[in-house]
């Protein structure tokens, strides 16, 4: 969900959006730019980058280094001298602003969503025991 603002045709966004797919939360195995946590990238005036973005939860115990990992990897790519970051919680995140291959990516290795956004279901499956008969 990348803003209008993100300068398709600015030198540096390609390598700014490869910085962004170097970081990762701890919690998923997917880039945080894939899993749609990037909301906005503009290009200020000389080196300047505003990073508008959001995390899975408000409570996340990572959103320090997560959002510091983001200063510094983007901060990294040649051409860029100062990196602003906002993190925002609207819209609120959720998994259909993740990219195709994110969720491809989360099928594959088992995941389904973040933890904290699966709901606890109990399957009607119990191993080694017989369904119970309802009482007349």
């Amino acid at each position: 969900m990348m803003s209008a603002k993100a300068h398709p045709d600015h030198p540096l966004r390609d390598a700014v959006i490869k910085a962004l797919r170097s970081v990762h939360d701890p919690e998923i195995p997917v880039n945080i730019h894939d899993l749609g946590l990037i909301y906005g990238l503009q290009f200020g005036d000389g080196d300047v980058v505003t990073i508008t973005m959001t995390l899975t939860a408000p409570n996340c115990p990572m959103a320090e280094q997560i959002v510091q990992q983001v200063r510094q990897n983007v901060a990294a790519v040649e051409g860029v001298a100062t990196v602003d970051v906002n993190l925002v919680w609207e819209p609120k995140w959720n998994a259909e602003m993740m990219s195709e291959a994110a969720k491809l990516e989360l099928e594959f290795t088992g995941h389904t969503t973040p933890a904290h956004l699966r709901k606890n279901k109990f399957s009607q499956l119990t191993v080694g025991r017989a369904p119970r008969m309802k009482k007349e």
